[in-house]
């Protein structure tokens, strides 16, 4: 399979089908690019999206920012113990507790503590440095002058965690919170599926890799798209209470990559996630998250129809740092009842070998200076269901995995990558379950008479298309 796999690889990925870069072509704040008024179109739009609910619309707007209050203030009070740790070892033996399931769909992330041993997930850093070294000429990374953020996907370290059994596990637990309310959904969260992703080795001092607030998962897209906006249609008409985060049931064939952003993802992340290679604390170059999952969700999608200072509706074609093709992106003008300086808090103290995932709607930054002593270093791992465009896209990722090329979501996709480079990784070495979380092998994924009409129908199609 290899050796046909990669001649076809290098065929379909002849030529580039997203222009070279690094991470700051997906953020307009990190690029200083400044983005283009919104055409007209994007008015009609708003007022099409909440036609004839316009009253329940704005009298639940005003009923969120009330409860925003309350929440936030508990925020304020309690800081970074929200976010629910949980032990790993509950994960595999199933008493991950009651309430820390309940806080996990309410804040919407958490850290799984020691998925891998501290000193395994070490290793893997040490190899990581090790190729970066031995590529140094030809290896990309952002910021240029001092790497944080390294343009690799095919190292020896991100493939072996990727398709390690542990965070394979600890994905399929996050995956079990998410559910369809539509059994015919075609969707299975049983296994989880790789979507090759960077890494970060972030030194003290750093303030270049300074991202800000914001949301993955496209910008516009979540308006503009029919079947994306409909996850959100309990606050189209004044229900913003009955959304549920956790139902997948229109996120399945929603399109996330409307505009062919440089980062874009086109693969459905039910969580996004990474592995910590380093034992770094708050204020060390680690991740903030803003763990409001429902709330800051249902502002962020009713905050362009709104005057924050009137309160009344505004359907002008404005979609406050909603840049097409780029992250959804807030701050405290654009956002100001997210009172994102209070909420947005580090998460816990992580040490090597522990995972860390946030819903894929959740609003999440970077510290803006690494104060720490050590490097700040992660591998970013999400975790992912298994849906028709999910297998598609596996596909694509497989062709670029045995060629070495930048995954089909990443600047410079279809081109060269890390063809040639020393020391890239074997997959006839890689495990079983590893190689087919990548759509790779033979191990076929295996039905259950306890999966809905739709896993089933989906498995059996899937084993058909990747293992054919």
């Amino acid at each position: 399979m290899k050796n046909n796999l990669l001649s076809v690889g290098r065929r379909a990925a002849a030529t580039l089908t997203k222009e070279a870069g690094d991470i700051s072509s997906v953020f307009p704040s990190l690029s200083g690019k400044k983005p283009d008024p919104l055409p007209p179109r994007y008015s009609n739009l708003k007022r099409s999206l909440i036609r004839n609910n316009e009253d329940a619309v704005t009298a639940s707007w005003h009923r969120l920012l009330r409860s925003l209050k309350n929440e936030i203030e508990e925020i304020r009070l309690t800081g970074w113990q929200v976010i629910p740790s949980i032990e790993y070892k509950d994960v595999v033996a199933g008493t991950v507790s009651g309430p820390t399931l309940d806080a996990l769909r309410h804040r919407g992330t958490a850290v799984i503590r020691n998925v891998l041993p501290p000193q395994e997930a070490l290793n893997l850093k040490q190899q990581a440095k090790e190729y970066i070294s031995a590529n140094k000429s030809k290896v990309r990374a952002f910021p240029p002058d001092s790497p944080a953020v390294y343009e690799l996907y095919w190292t020896p370290a991100q493939v072996q965690a990727r398709a390690h059994p542990n965070v394979l596990k600890a994905q399929s637990f996050l995956a079990s919170i998410w559910h369809s309310s539509d059994p015919k959904s075609e969707i299975s969260t049983t296994y989880p599926l790789t979507y090759a992703d960077r890494f970060r080795i972030r030194q003290p001092g750093d303030a270049k890799f300074a991202l800000g607030p914001h949301t993955d998962g496209g910008s516009v897209e979540r308006w503009e798209d029919p079947e994306y906006s409909r996850v959100y249609q309990a606050m189209w008409e004044g229900r913003w209470e009955e959304y549920d985060p956790f139902d997948a049931r229109h996120r399945i064939t929603a399109q996330m990559d409307l505009h062919n952003g440089a980062g874009a993802c086109s693969m459905f992340r039910l969580f996004q996630g990474w592995l910590s290679m380093s034992s770094t604390g708050p204020g060390e170059g680690t991740l903030k998250v803003c763990p409001l999952l429902q709330h800051a969700t249902t502002y962020m999608i009713l905050r362009p129809f709104f005057d924050v200072e009137s309160g009344r509706l505004n359907m002008d074609a404005v979609f406050p740092n909603s840049v097409p093709g780029a992250c959804q992106e807030y701050n405290t003008r654009t956002h100001p009842g997210l009172e994102l300086d209070t909420t947005m808090l580090s998460v816990p103290h992580v040490e090597p070998g522990d995972y860390v995932a946030w819903h894929c709607d959740m609003i999440h930054a970077v510290d803006t200076q690494h104060r720490g002593k050590e490097d700040s270093s992660v591998l970013y791992i999400p975790a992912c269901a298994m849906t028709r465009s999910n297998i598609e896209f596996l596909q694509r990722q497989r062709i670029s995995a045995l060629r070495y090329s930048p995954p089909p979501d990443f600047p410079g996709a279809g081109g060269d990558g890390e063809i040639g480079f020393v020391g890239v990784v074997d997959w006839d070495q890689l495990n079983d379950e590893g190689k087919r979380a990548m759509g790779m092998g033979k191990r076929e994924w295996e039905v259950e008479d306890s999966m809905s009409e739709g896993e089933r129908k989906l498995i059996d199609e899937a084993n058909k298309v990747i293992f054919a």
